[in-house]
């Protein structure tokens, strides 16, 4: 299987796959280019600058500051690869897929019961996030099944080796211009954006990840 390889400190902004207003009425243009062109590209460079200071101590063997850039290595990177998972979870009507592919349907089914109890445990999971998050539904390689998990401060309370199939934001820049405190009313609007299309594109690449608990897996 290949991968990309990214030089470290050399993380790019991803381009928006629509343009600003195409999620309207759910999201607006203006609300949308503050959190893609704002927002993200400090996640994007406090990455960077993290990886830089950490390939610097390497060179000098000097990690007094270990901790705290460790801490903007998770925080920044996490806030990256999340985002950048968010904008492609996405699509405007006419260009994604309305309902579950194959094999995130058999998938829903298997584990949730049903596509609406799914979504009843998802948006729960969003609601509940305390201050600032994410609800996310991932493929956890380790059991071979799916999982709903939240995540505060981006790198917290998350579960190691699941893999972000579907993400949404939940921090208030992701939502309060449009909706003030009413997090509950963008929770809810936020189902009709949902691309199926690439949900069951990273699905069938995460089920191809195997993670073994034993020694003979």
């Amino acid at each position: 299987m290949q991968y990309m390889k990214v030089p470290t400190g050399q993380h790019q902004l991803p381009m928006l796959p629509y343009a600003f207003n195409a999620l309207e009425p759910v999201i607006s243009a203006g609300l949308l280019q503050i959190h893609h062109d704002l927002h993200h590209k400090a996640y994007v460079e406090g990455l960077n600058k993290a990886e830089l200071k950490l390939s610097e101590a390497r060179q000098k063997h000097d990690f007094s500051e270990i901790k705290h850039w460790e801490r903007e290595l998770a925080f920044h990177g996490s806030g990256h690869i999340l985002h950048s998972i968010y904008w492609t979870s996405m699509a405007p009507i006419g260009h994604r897929w309305e309902t579950p592919g194959a094999q995130t349907i058999i998938h829903i089914i298997d584990y949730f019961g049903s596509l609406d109890i799914f979504w009843e445990q998802f948006n729960a999971a969003a609601m509940n996030v305390e201050a600032s998050g994410w609800a996310l539904l991932v493929w956890q390689p380790a059991w071979g099944r799916l999982e709903i998990l939240t995540i505060e401060k981006h790198q917290d309370l998350f579960q190691a080796g699941s893999i972000p199939i579907l993400v949404m934001d939940v921090w208030e820049h992701a939502y309060y211009l449009d909706y003030q405190n009413k997090r509950k009313d963008y929770v809810t609007a936020w189902r009709q954006l949902v691309n199926w299309f690439e949900v069951e594109k990273r699905l069938n690449l995460a089920i191809q990840v195997q993670v073994p608990l034993n020694a003979g897996g």
